[in-house]
C-alpha cells in the first residue's frame, strides 16, 4: 500500500490519549504482519485506561527478541484532543495534493510512511537490528516509551524518531518541562481584607518575576533553535472561590523548554529562588512548587552517520526542534539519535493539521536509501 492509503486509515482511528491505542496497534500489526514482520506487545498500564500498549516489531528473518540493535524508528500513536468543532477531525481530506486530518503530520504521517517501508523492500536491504517502536502516551508525557525503556533492555545504535520536521533531519531538540504551582493565602470577607490573605495578588507578584526571570534566560543564546533560547510559558491559572472573598489560593502551570545545554535543574531552581525572595521580602508569601515533568533536550554532533546519512538522502540541512519529543528519553541510551518526519509541527494540534502526499512518498524514499547505507 501507498503510504497516503494508510494514512486515510489511521486518521480514521480515533487515538487520543484518553482512549486505548490497541485499534491503531491492531492496524500498524496486521499491516506488518502482511509483509513477513514479527511483533511483540508490552503493556502500558494507564490508570485511566489500562487496555494501553506499545509494540515492538522486526523485519523478516531478524530476532525480535535481540536487544542490542542498529536502528529504532520511534512513532508514537496517540495524537492531542480535538476541539468539538473540528467535525471532520477523523474524516480525511485531500486538497490540492495535501492531506488533512488530526494526526496527519503528528504523527500518523510517519507512522504510515513506516508501514509502507515495511511494505517493499526485500530483506535483504535491512541493516542489522532494524527495529520499529510504537509507543503510548507520548502527547501527555512521553509514558509509553518511558514504561517501555524501563522494562525492556533495548540497546539501540541509532534511533530515528518520528516527528514532523518537513524531512529536515532535526540533530537536536529543546526539552520539555512543567511545573504546578500552588500560592497560598487566607481567605477573608472581601469588606474585610486586611483579615485575608490574596493569594491572586502573591500570584501576581510571582508571575512578574518569573516575566523577568524569563529576560533573563533570553541572554543565553544557542543560534540552532528558533528561538535561540530557553523560553517560559504560564499556560493555565486559576484561583478564588468568589467576587467577594479574599482568595485563600491561586494555582498556575509554569512550562519551559530548556536548551540542551541547560543543566537540568537550572530553571526549577531559579523559580524557587524567586519565591524565597519574595518570601524574605514579605514573610506572608508562601508558595508550592511541583514539578510534574522534566524531560531534557539533545543534541547529536553534525557529523554523526544518521545525521550525515538523513542529510544525504533528503538533500536538507539538519535543523534543530524546539519542541519536546522523545528522542529525549533515548539519546542516553543511544549513539545518535535524530528527529524525522514528515508534514510541518506548525499545523499541528490544530484543525490546520495536514501533510503533503509528495511528503509521505519521499519520506519513505528516504528511510530505503538510509537503512540501505
Amino acid at each position: 500500500m501507498k503510504p497516503a492509503d494508510h494514512l486515510d486509515a489511521l486518521i480514521r482511528i480515533p487515538s487520543v490519549s484518553a482512549l486505548s491505542n490497541r485499534p491503531l496497534l491492531d492496524y500498524a500489526a496486521a499491516a506488518l504482519h502482511s509483509a513477513g514482520w514479527s511483533t511483540q506487545r508490552f503493556p502500558c498500564p494507564d490508570p485511566a485506561n489500562p487496555d494501553k500498549a506499545n509494540l515492538l516489531a522486526a523485519p523478516p528473518g531478524q530476532p525480535i527478541d535481540a536487544h542490542a540493535v542498529d536502528l529504532v524508528c520511534v512513532c508514537h500513536t496517540d495524537t492531542v484532543p480535538f476541539a468539538p468543532s473540528w467535525t471532520g477531525a477523523l474524516v480525511p481530506r485531500l486538497l490540492d495534493g495535501v492531506l488533512h486530518g488530526c494526526g496527519a503530520c503528528d504523527v500518523k504521517g510517519f507512522l504510515a510512511c513506516l508501514l509502507a517501508f515495511a511494505d517493499a523492500p526485500p530483506p535483504a536491504s535491512f541493516p542489522s537490528g532494524l527495529r520499529f517502536l510504537f509507543t503510548a502516551d507520548e502527547e501527555i508525557g512521553c509514558r509509553g516509551a518511558a514504561h517501555f525503556l524501563a522494562h525492556y533492555p533495548l540497546r539501540p545504535r541509532r534511533v530515528l524518531v518520528g516527528e514532523p520536521t518537513s524531512l529536515h533531519p532535526a540533530r537536536a531538540g529543546k526539552g520539555y518541562c512543567l511545573a504546578r504551582i500552588t500560592v497560598h493565602g487566607r481567605e477573608a470577607h472581601s469588606a474585610h481584607p486586611a483579615q485575608g490573605i490574596s493569594a491572586i495578588t502573591h500570584a501576581a507578584r510571582l508571575l512578574l518575576a518569573l516575566d523577568a526571570l524569563a529576560a533573563d534566560l533570553a541572554r543565553t543564546t544557542n543560534p540552532f533553535f528558533d528561538p535561540p533560547s530557553t523560553t517560559l510559558n504560564i499556560g493555565t491559572i486559576e484561583g478564588g472561590t468568589a467576587k467577594n472573598i479574599v482568595p485563600g489560593r491561586c494555582q498556575f502551570q509554569l512550562e519551559w523548554r530548556p536548551l540542551p545545554s541547560d543543566p537540568a535543574d537550572r530553571v526549577l531552581d531559579a523559580v524557587r529562588a524567586c519565591a524565597d525572595r519574595l518570601h524574605l521580602a514579605d514573610p506572608g508569601f508562601s508558595c508550592d512548587i511541583d514539578p510534574l515533568r522534566r524531560q531534557p533536550g539533545f543534541e547529536t554532533p553534525a557529523d554523526a552517520q544518521l545525521v550525515r546519512a538523513l542529510e544525504a538522502a533528503s538533500g536538507r540541512p539538519a535543523v534543530a526542534i524546539p519542541f519536546g519529543s522523545e528522542a529525549s528519553l533515548f539519546a542516553p541510551i543511544a549513539e545518535e539519535t535524530v528527529v524525522f518526519g514528515p508534514g510541518d509541527m506548525r499545523t499541528a494540534h490544530s484543525p490546520r493539521e495536514c501533510v503533503p502526499l509528495a511528503d509521505l512518498d519521499e519520506a519513505v524514499a528516504i528511510l530505503r536509501a538510509v537503512t540501505a547505507m
